[in-house]
């Protein structure tokens, strides 16, 4: 729904549900009521691990009842507008003990590699604070919170539908472009332009163990994207072994299926 491929990161489904929330969303579009839902149901359960896995294990029926979580959907309601929608919507990239997430990138190996160890090198592009400007976007003072959400990178609209029945929209604060936060242009850093991280190639050296199997995980910790006032993830390489031309292996075993003639076989 959102357009993202599998293990998307924070910012990658924050930015796609921007795009589609603000051209869906029902002021500018009015028939696409039931589209911008779906949108804002697949971004709320995307951007939430625990409601990720529940959705996984359960269906949107599931996860929209509460299965295995103790609690239905009058709960999950509560806890987005009753404990207040800002607070969920706009800290998805964070966990919970202010860290980022991990990040999980598969990485094809062949059974020679796994059989006799190998070193490699992996280059990748990530986000790292900006060194001009501490991470702060702008000099000393000059992030500011934004007055119109404020602070809070979603705004909460009332629409009457009818006498006595209203409803309840959220929207994407257009002042602040969802950040939560604003820099006067002549305040902002010339190297970040103000987003406070900068993209960067980072080289991994990543060391393939003898005996390593398929599903097996190599981590480096602390190596996902940056933030400010976040502590960043880690970087999980998923090993997954390429098909072999010969060989399936089981465990430790090796098996090849090998065809020979009569002849042979007497």
């Amino acid at each position: 729904i959102l357009g993202v491929p599998p293990g998307a990161s924070e910012n990658e489904l924050k930015k796609a549900y921007r795009k589609l929330a603000e051209e869906y969303h029902p002021d500018k579009n009015p028939n696409a009521g039931d589209k911008f839902k779906e949108i804002s149901f697949a971004y709320e359960v995307l951007s939430n691990p625990e409601k990720c896995k529940l959705y996984d294990r359960y269906g949107e029926q599931g996860l929209r009842e509460g299965t295995g979580g103790g609690g239905g959907m009058d709960d999950i309601s509560s806890y987005i507008f009753g404990r207040g929608l800002f607070s969920f919507m706009g800290n998805q990239s964070r966990s919970r003990n202010g860290r980022r997430e991990d990040m999980m990138h598969p990485l094809k190996v062949s059974l020679e590699d796994l059989y006799n160890g190998r070193t490699t090198k992996l280059q990748l592009s990530k986000n790292v604070l900006c060194r001009a400007s501490s991470g702060q976007g702008g000099k000393s003072g000059a992030v500011q919170k934004c007055s119109a959400c404020p602070g809070r990178d979603l705004r909460i609209m009332i629409r009457q539908l009818a006498p006595g029945m209203v409803q309840q929209m959220q929207s994407v604060c257009s002042d602040c472009d969802g950040e939560g936060e604003v820099i006067n242009e002549k305040d902002r850093c010339k190297k970040c332009e103000g987003r406070k991280v900068m993209k960067e190639v980072k080289i991994l050296e990543v060391h393939l163990d003898k005996g390593m199997k398929h599903g097996q995980r190599i981590t480096f910790t602390g190596e996902a994207d940056q933030a400010p006032g976040v502590e960043p993830g880690d970087i999980v390489l998923l090993l997954q072994e390429k098909e072999h031309e010969v060989f399936q292996r089981d465990g430790n075993d090796l098996h090849m299926t090998y065809k020979i003639g009569l002849a042979e076989a007497l």
